[in-house]
């Protein structure tokens, strides 16, 4: 057992090593990596979803409610919190340690024989749809990592393209103005097959509309929210839960109205609106749009009382946006660093605070700190800074 563990723990390393080649946007890499492996991408039928916030929680219910109808159900989502392994589940289960191991070491030979460098994303893309295959999926729920035009997951040929809330975000890869982000987000969309799509931005609605027209790809947008029950808090999770609707029905996948709704009201999702006991909750809100959804949430479930938030982002996003958001909730900000190498040093972003703010030197300090607070914690701002608190606060 214990070779087995170092073997993994060496690919691993080998995996994240990639990083270092940082985010490289186009499907070439990724497309002479799945030739390599047999092409696992296409043969399973899958349910391909972009936007710009509530991805995650989306691909957590279609997955949920697949798995209600009794289909055996591929996961595969970024970033993970805790364990690689998140990101890559069947039927609710993560990818176990041995078949990390094994898809590692294919797709290395590969790439040790080639003459080009594949990056992170790249190889977890094609170490899941592998596995995936292997393992005789009936239909995959597939979230892209950026964008969605030049995002390796880019390969698929869906049974439908799901568009959740576009909003300004990673503004140095996909374009500074909300038409370029739309228009990067909209690459999902492929010839004759079905889109649905959240409620939008004009601006976006348009950009949609005529990439649908192009494509001859029929396009609809929901236009209520799920009137049922939801495992997931927030009044925005019900208009997730009407996409997840549709986009199922487009899919052409059989799920009863049951099946459904049960999927939809038993759906767990870790690092949204999430809550560690009664002192804890926490939500990966890295963007004002979805700094804006957060604050609607917790005004949903706590009222008009203002919480101590624990926050930090990346250097890429938009802190003083974000903060200045949140400050409607907030009593004070507790300012840390993320483990990230694109970690925002936690004091540039004291002046952005109208509310009193602490700045720390660790997660665990504040943690420490904030344990002896009355009354509820909110952690919010990275997905990075979600994962390590969860980790932290398990332990």
């Amino acid at each position: 057992m214990s070779s087995a563990l170092s073997r993994e723990e060496e690919l691993l390393r080998w995996l994240y090593d990639a990083q270092r080649f940082g985010i490289k946007l186009g499907l070439e890499n990724t497309l002479r990596l799945f030739s390599a492996m047999g092409d696992p991408h296409r043969r399973i039928p899958c349910f391909h979803v972009a936007g710009t916030n509530g991805k995650g929680s989306v691909c957590a219910m279609l997955a949920a409610c697949l798995r209600e109808a009794g289909h055996r159900t591929a996961l595969y989502t970024s970033p993970h919190l805790v364990r690689f392994s998140e990101r890559i589940q069947i039927d609710g289960k993560e990818i176990p340690r041995e078949s990390i191991a094994e898809g590692l070491e294919q797709i290395r030979g590969i790439v040790l024989e080639s003459d080009h460098s594949p990056t992170f994303f790249e190889i977890a893309t094609v170490l899941a749809f592998d596995w995936f295959a292997r393992e005789g999926c009936d239909v995959a729920v597939i979230e892209t990592g950026m964008g969605g035009r030049l995002d390796s997951t880019n390969v698929v040929d869906p049974l439908v393209s799901v568009i959740t809330p576009v909003a300004n975000d990673h503004a140095q890869w996909l374009g500074d103005t909300l038409e370029k982000i739309a228009s990067e987000k909209a690459g999902i969309i492929k010839p004759k097959r079905p889109v649905v799509s959240a409620p939008q931005d004009p601006v976006v609605c348009d950009v949609l509309v005529r990439k649908a027209a192009t494509e001859n790809a029929p396009l609809l947008f929901v236009d209520e929210p799920w009137g049922g029950e939801v495992g997931l808090v927030g009044d925005h999770q019900r208009w997730n839960a009407a996409l997840v609707a549709a986009a199922l029905s487009a899919g052409g996948i059989p799920v009863s109205p049951g099946q459904l709704a049960r999927g939809i009201a038993g759906v767990s999702w870790r690092g949204r609106f999430q809550r560690l006991g009664d002192h804890w909750v926490l939500d990966g809100a890295h963007n004002p749009h979805a700094a804006k959804t957060l604050v609607a949430a917790w005004r949903g479930q706590f009222g008009e009382a203002r919480v101590p938030i624990l926050f930090g982002c990346l250097d890429d996003k938009q802190p003083g946006e974000i903060l200045a958001t949140l400050t409607p909730i907030a009593s004070e900000f507790h300012l840390v660093p993320v483990g990230n190498v694109r970690g925002l040093d936690p004091g540039s972003m004291r002046g952005y605070c109208t509310v009193p703010a602490t700045v720390y030197s660790s997660l665990k300090e504040a943690l420490s700190k904030l344990s002896e607070a009355a009354g509820p914690v909110l952690i919010t701002g990275s997905l990075f800074l979600v994962g390590e608190a969860l980790e932290q606060l398990s332990t």
